[in-house]
């Protein structure tokens, strides 16, 4: 309010104006961004109170905004006319809510029934646009059509009729996955077309001459976000090192923001118009820009984002006994999934031979304790032998898992007839013929398969993954949440296969085998073992 004296378009307005003006903006400046929350929570790797307290927070704003914002419109609009607030205003008022709120319930059950109708994606993404454009249409003309016929004013908030509409879909239907898969589809145009349109409104010379006022608000805002959660905190009986951080997670804002600053600009035109949008607009980037950086200090502050395995110095070791082109290559592959390996051999000249600058080879005496102890340390390491000599590579083994506790061991065996005995110590035994004729067969009866485990093709990929998250213990699968395009295969629990369903739960230290895109095995490794 005090800082609408020095705004060029808001200096001459009377008070009324001012306090309408002053109500509009804070309501804006309310607003969260769940989408840019979400993102940081999900890059840092974050997990804990903190996170879930912050990301609740912007959630529920989400929600209580629109409404925050039908009110102060409401509101503004009778300031701005002189009109004065009445018992009947109020009433009207919560007319104009639930007709909002029963219209955007109706409207979800119309984009369920499309949604299970047989038709195309296109028609599908075509009819909701024009849901869409039908509803925002309604809202403009309908209170019109109103007002002629019974002489009273009614607003219906657009916005608070799609969202209820949203979450309509989401929690009463089982259209939950392809609406939200729908919407992921056409986002891109609506994207573009609503960003052109806000940039179209952007006032240069306003900008200009507000850059000053919008840096005070982004600092105002900044501030008393952080006194009322730090007060809030202190209510709640949070801890002092909640209440210190929490106002920096609430900073970011983004499209519902600027979604309210556009409909306020059209809502009134002649009071506000494009020249309040351009200035609460400059405020959102400001917010935009260093609210994610300021929620992933806080993050680290408070020790719940994700600190990489390279800092906390314990990365997987995997170490190749034999060095020869397959070890070689090997150690290429595994190096790029992120594991240290090592390749050692007891043949100083063929290690010479092969040397190489991507590929870390050691020279070693022989194969005992004293050799093997810099090379692994714990049972997440992982041996490979591609030796020649089968007695060399069980003894090999047999000290890795007696003396490091290492389970994961893996021989090319060359006498097939001690199979059985490798077996029964627990090594994993590759043998390279029949396993060559393995591949041909799956070749033709399953070529996916095969292009899977040879990694060719480029858009899945196959992985196992160790259950670290305590709180997925003992969750069903069907409640993880995971990525549309990944298939849980299997679960292995202690030792037993078990061929999962939507019921079956997982447990700390299961290994799941999954399927799905590298993009999305990546997510699903954070969630299950972060």
């Amino acid at each position: 309010f005090i800082l609408q004296s020095f705004i060029p378009f808001t200096a001459d307005y009377p008070f009324i104006t001012k306090a309408a003006v002053s109500l509009l903006g804070a309501t804006i400046l309310l607003a969260l961004s769940p989408a840019s929350t979400i993102a940081v929570i999900q890059e840092a790797r974050a997990k804990g109170p903190f996170s879930t307290t912050v990301l609740s927070i912007t959630v529920v704003m989400d929600v209580v905004i629109i409404i925050f914002f039908a009110v102060s419109v409401a509101f503004a609009s009778a300031m701005i006319d002189n009109e004065p607030v009445t018992i009947s205003f109020l009433i009207i008022l919560a007319v104009d809510i639930v007709i909002a709120l029963v219209a955007g319930y109706f409207i979800g059950r119309v984009i369920a029934a499309m949604l299970s109708a047989s038709l195309t994606k296109i028609m599908k993404a075509v009819l909701l646009l024009a849901l869409g454009y039908l509803l925002f249409e309604s809202a403009n003309h309908v209170p019109g059509w109103i007002y002629d016929a019974i002489g009273v004013k009614i607003k219906i908030e657009p916005l608070l009729m799609s969202m209820v509409a949203g979450f309509t879909v989401t929690n009463f239907t089982r259209f939950r996955q392809p609406f939200e898969d729908l919407l992921h589809d056409i986002s891109p145009a609506v994207y573009v077309a609503f960003f052109a349109l806000t940039g179209i409104g952007l006032k240069l010379d306003i900008l200009i001459s507000t850059i000053g006022i919008a840096a005070i608000l982004f600092g105002v805002r900044m501030v008393a976000i952080i006194i009322g959660t730090y007060v809030g905190g202190l209510i709640a009986g949070e801890p002092q090192n909640f209440r210190r951080y929490a106002g920096l997670g609430l900073i970011t804002q983004a499209g519902i923001a600027l979604g309210l600053a556009r409909e306020t600009a059209v809502f009134f035109p002649d009071t506000l118009g494009s020249d309040f949008a351009t200035l609460i607009i400059a405020v959102i980037v400001l917010n935009e820009v260093f609210g994610p950086m300021l929620l992933k200090y806080a993050l680290r502050q408070v020790g719940e984002a994700y600190v990489p395995e390279s800092s906390r110095g314990e990365p997987r070791r995997l170490l190749i006994l034999g060095i020869e082109p397959q070890s070689m290559t090997l150690a290429r592959q595994m190096a790029s999934r992120g594991w240290q390996v090592v390749v050692a051999d007891t043949d100083a000249e063929r290690v010479e031979a092969l040397a190489a600058e991507d590929v870390d080879e050691r020279a070693i005496p022989h194969i005992d304790r004293q050799t093997l102890s810099p090379l692994l340390k714990n049972e997440h390491d992982a041996l490979v032998v591609l030796m020649d000599d089968d007695d060399a590579s069980l003894r090999a083994c047999m000290l890795a898992r007696d003396e490091f506790g290492v389970t994961n061991l893996v021989v090319r065996l060359r006498d097939v007839a001690r199979w059985d005995e490798f077996i029964e110590a627990g090594i994993r035994v590759i043998d390279p013929a029949s396993a060559i004729v393995y591949l041909l067969e799956q070749s033709i009866n399953a070529p996916e398969v095969v292009d899977l485990l040879l990694h060719q093709d480029p858009d899945h990929d196959v992985s196992q993954i160790e259950i670290t998250e305590k709180s997925i213990d003992n969750l069903p699968l069907r409640d993880l949440r995971l990525p549309t395009d990944v298939l849980i295969l299997e679960i292995m629990r202690d030792g037993q296969t078990i061929v999962p369903h939507g019921f079956s739960s997982v447990r700390l230290g299961d290994k799941v085998t999954v399927i799905g895109s590298p993009n999305s095995l990546t997510k699903v490794m954070l969630k299950l073992s972060p």
